[in-house]
Parts: C-alpha cells; structure tokens; sequence
C-alpha cells in the first residue's frame, strides 16, 4: 500500500468512527449493507454529523464562524481534492466518486445556518429546512446506492426524500421537548410547545404516514446491497412513531422515546429474514 492510499484509508476510519461513536443504530444499518457500500456512507455521515454538532452543541463557541468556515473548508477540499481535516478528506472522495451535486450540499449547511437564527418555521420553512436537513441527506447516500446509474437515482429520487423527510419529522416529535427547553425551538408551523394539543400531534402523525407509505416502494427498489440497510433503518424509525403515536400528546412533550436495544436485535433479524424471503 502507498502512502497516499493509507492517507485516504484513515481519513475513511475517522469517519467510521464517528459514526460508531454518534449512533449505534445508524451504525448497525450501515453493517448490513453491502462492503462498497460502507465507506461511503460513512464519509457522508461523518460530514453532515459534524455540521449539525456545531450548531447542536458548540454554545460556548462561536457557531457562526466555525460554521462559515466549515462551508469554506469544505467547498476547499471539494474543489482541491484533498483536506488534511480527515472528515472532509473522505466527504469530498464521496463526492467525486459518486457525482454528489454541489446544490445538495450547499442546501444542507443552508439548513445548518438557518438553525443559528431561527427558533420557529411558517410552512415555506419548514420545507426548506426539511429538504436541507434530511432529504438532501438521503439523495446524496442515494447517489451512493446508484453507482452513476442516474437514470436508477432519478426513478427513486422522490422516494428518498419522502423517507428522509419522515425520519427528521419523527425526531422533531421524539425532541420536541429538549429542542424547545434548550435551544427554543419549535419547528413544526403553527404549534405553540407550551399548548401542544391532540390535533397538533395527529396532524402531524398524519404526515408522517403519508411519508412513509411513498418512501418504502423505493426502498423495495433499491439495489440489493444497499435494501436491507435502509429497510432496517425504516422499520426502525416506523417502530419508534408507533411508540410515539399510542402515547398522549402530554407524555410526547415530557419523554425522549427510543427503541430498546431488545427490540432492535428483534428488528434486525426479522428485517433480515423478510429480506432474504424478498418479503419487503
């Protein structure tokens, strides 16, 4: 092995790292797809990990600049191909490879940056901070899945951003609390935190449902390398809104819910099963 190629190698396992170290159950999808996949969608995750602890956590910090220079550092290791910060070393290899569009991420750290200034959404907003936030997410580990098929990404293009979307409602639901006590944030148009009812919740509910029954055709579709990950992050994600939905909007506005480890080794392998079955 060279050394440019060990260089590259441990940029890779930087980000593998942190995706370990940040979520276990992103980390145990990310294991069943397959090998070519893995990297890859660690060097995203890596990326978008990283943008969002600014924003998230830094409070003793000023956010604004790191962030701009985070944009900059990145658009420079894009641009350059190459980045000693070993995160965006291997984003932007990600980014070659696999043709990840310049717009999906500018409109993510977009997202990023309206969460330094904005405390509540209209509906426009809302939009705009999903599409940025989550769905560009998922289009660029789509990207991924596809290979340079453009022809697979366009045809399954909407049905990632309707999972992506689905996924960030559900973690607005699942922090509502901690978003509003700690950062004063309410990013659901129209509801007040301090008055949230069981029409807010149901609406919302509602939602979500419509985005997950357009989301899980393309997931029946995707190449099978990739299917079983993201089935499993679905069924996941799907348990979680079932534990949030059979609870009353009072205890949805006082409890961070979340999968029990039993459950989730009962995910995988019923997941598992019904994959190799092709019970999708």
């Amino acid at each position: 092995m060279n050394h440019f190629q060990l260089f590259k190698d441990t940029c890779f396992e930087c980000s593998k790292l942190i995706t370990r170290r940040y979520s276990t159950s992103f980390s145990l999808g990310i294991r069943l797809f397959d090998h070519r996949f893995r990297a890859p969608i660690c060097g995203i995750y890596g990326f978008v990990r990283f943008a969002d602890e600014i924003v998230d956590t830094f409070h003793d910090y000023p956010k604004e600049e790191l962030l701009r220079q985070f944009r900059l550092d990145t658009y420079k290791a894009i641009e350059e191909r190459i980045s000693l910060n070993p995160v965006l070393q291997s984003f932007q290899q990600v980014v070659h490879a696999y043709g990840i569009e310049m717009e999906l991420i500018d409109a993510f750290l977009h997202s990023m940056e309206m969460d330094l200034t904005r405390t509540e959404y209209d509906w426009a907003g809302y939009d705009e901070y999903i599409y940025g936030s989550a769905e560009v997410v998922g289009l660029m580990c789509l990207r991924v899945f596809c290979e340079n098929d453009d022809a697979r990404y366009q045809s399954l293009k909407a049905s990632a951003r309707r999972l992506g979307a689905a996924f960030q409602k559900i973690n607005f639901l699942r922090d509502i609390q901690s978003d509003f006590d700690e950062r004063g944030r309410v990013y659901f148009p129209g509801v007040d935190f301090r008055h949230f009812t069981q029409e807010d919740k149901h609406r919302i509910e509602a939602d979500i449902d419509a985005d997950f029954q357009a989301a899980l055709e393309g997931i029946r579709a995707l190449p099978r390398g990739a299917r079983l990950g993201v089935y499993l992050a679905y069924k996941y994600y799907t348990q979680l809104f079932m534990k949030i939905r059979r609870a009353s909007v009072h205890c949805v506005s006082r409890t961070r819910f979340r999968v029990s480890d039993k459950r989730k080794v009962y995910l995988l392998f019923s997941s598992a099963l019904r994959h190799q079955l092709n019970f999708l």
